[in-house]
C-alpha cells in the first residue's frame, strides 16, 4: 500500500508542486503537534518541569 512517503517522491519527479507544498506543510504539522504533545507529557509526567 502506498504512503504519503511514496507521494511526496511520485510528486517531486512529476514536478507536481502543490502536492509537494501540501505534504510538506502536512509533514511540518504533525512535527509541531507531536512535540508539542511531548512536552505536555513531560509537564504532566515530571511535576517539577512546569512553566513558572
Amino acid at each position: 500500500m502506498p504512503g504519503l512517503g511514496k507521494a511526496m517522491v511520485d510528486a517531486a519527479v512529476e514536478r507536481d508542486v502543490s502536492v509537494v507544498q501540501t505534504l510538506t506543510l502536512l509533514y511540518a504539522l504533525i512535527f509541531v503537534v507531536i512535540n508539542m504533545l511531548v512536552d505536555i507529557s513531560y509537564a504532566v509526567i515530571d511535576p517539577r518541569i512546569r512553566l513558572e
